[in-house]
């Protein structure tokens, strides 16, 4: 039987007929630590950031993790170990980034919604830059910064009106989206910036959504940034740095995303003949690091054949994978062992109670109650976006390099779901 073309290939490849994740037989894997189970390969998300580095080889610059994608400590404690810095949305985020190994000096804080209390904590770990996002929270981050007796680095993140071309969900550059300041005050509000006591401007931040997989909007975006910084400086503001942002896609199913070192080269170039070349450079790639580094392993329960749907129950839930029920997202799934017998058309579905609990609609598995299924490209937001639901613990994570594996994360038992909750005294 021929093999289906994997996303994560080499690194995800069938042999003897058995799916294999670097050297590691995944059917083996789920059986010796059960499921619903995430893997991750190691070379595979190195293999992910060597076309960054590569491309900003000899260019000041800084290529920023977007730990949302995925924060567990192994894989924060992978790209530090390769020299990344790391793009955080909160302080528990920053708090991941020092467990880990990470450097503060080498953060930027993202986010719309910063508290006082993860300012003050980020400005005296000493974070590289905070990427504000509104006036109202500038004026609130300078307060702060003052009652420290400190400085806050700002950038600004700007809204270039530009469509990603991506899901509503995950768009985050057009006028109708919550993130950034409006492309029309940029350059007042980075006046108001430079007047404010306890702040300084350091650079200029653009993200445009996630999942991208043309460079169209990559390059529409950053001439409309090329042209703030330039209105900026003639205020007599100076920009350090240019920060691009992430959301590069992946393959799920059909896109062909660019490939990170052609995207970068067609941004500088277009840095370069714009005479912006002298500029420090800043990435925040999260999806492209991880997600085809990742898989979801999850064991058939039962077959339910129907007149109009079949449905292939499995032991992973929309709890373990959001995705699919939140964006309709396609991933693929396979079985871990290959085999001769006919396929028939499936909804993968999961032991939730609601009808939004699936993971992949009509595919054709051949596939019996006891096998392990892979769900594929699930190295990012899987596990971060995994919840309780129907109290239900979250799935562990392994690490794999090699032939070497790693427990990175251990499965949580229902005692620890309510370890925290109390029953109250009553009379009754």
């Amino acid at each position: 039987m021929s093999s289906p073309k994997l996303p994560g290939a080499p690194f995800l490849a069938y042999r003897d007929q058995e799916l294999h994740l670097d050297q590691i037989n995944l059917n083996q894997l789920a059986h010796e630590h059960g499921t619903p189970l995430y893997v991750y390969s190691r070379p595979a998300m190195l293999a992910a950031l060597a076309p960054y580095q590569r491309a900003l080889t000899g260019r000041a610059h800084l290529i920023c993790y977007a730990i949302k994608a995925n924060s567990n400590l192994a894989v924060l404690q992978t790209f530090a170990q390769a020299g990344c810095g790391f793009d955080i949305v909160s302080a528990g985020e920053l708090a991941r980034v020092l467990a880990a190994g990470g450097e503060a000096t080498k953060v930027v804080f993202s986010g719309v919604g910063k508290t006082r209390a993860e300012m003050k904590t980020a400005i005296e770990a000493g974070v590289k830059c905070f990427n504000v996002e509104s006036t109202a929270e500038l004026e609130v981050l300078s307060q702060v910064a003052q009652s420290l007796g400190q400085v806050a680095r700002v950038s600004l993140r700007v809204n270039p009106d530009v469509d990603a071309g991506t899901h509503p969900y995950i768009s985050t550059g057009l006028k109708g989206n919550k993130f950034g300041i409006a492309h029309e005050v940029a350059v007042a509000t980075y006046q108001r910036a430079a007047q404010l006591p306890g702040i300084e401007v350091v650079g200029i931040d653009c993200h445009i959504g996630s999942q991208i997989t043309d460079t169209g909007p990559y390059l529409d975006a950053l001439d409309r940034v090329l042209d703030l910084v330039e209105a900026i400086e003639s205020h007599g503001i100076r920009i350090h740095h240019l920060d691009l942002g992430g959301g590069l896609g992946i393959t799920y199913t059909d896109e062909v995303p660019p490939a990170a070192d052609e995207l970068i080269a067609l941004l500088i170039s277009r840095i370069d003949a714009r005479g912006h070349g002298h500029r420090e450079l800043m990435f925040e790639p999260g999806r492209s690091l991880v997600g085809n580094a990742g898989v979801l392993l999850t064991e058939v329960m039962y077959l339910k054949p129907g007149e109009q749907k079949n449905f292939c129950v499995v032991d992973a839930a929309m709890n373990d994978l959001m995705r699919p029920a939140l964006y309709e997202a396609y991933m693929g799934i396979v079985n871990t062992r290959l085999s001769g017998d006919s396929p028939e058309v499936w909804d993968v579905v999961g032991p939730v109670c609601e009808s939004g609990d699936w993971l992949g609609r009509d595919r054709s598995l051949a596939v019996h109650s006891g096998d392990v299924l892979a769900v594929l490209s699930a190295g990012a937001y899987g596990m971060t976006m995994a919840s309780n639901y129907n109290t239900r613990g979250r799935a562990a994570e392994i690490m794999v390099d090699g032939d070497q594996t790693w427990v990175i994360r251990q499965r949580e038992s229902v005692q620890e779901l309510f370890a925290k909750e109390r029953l109250i005294q009553t009379n009754v």
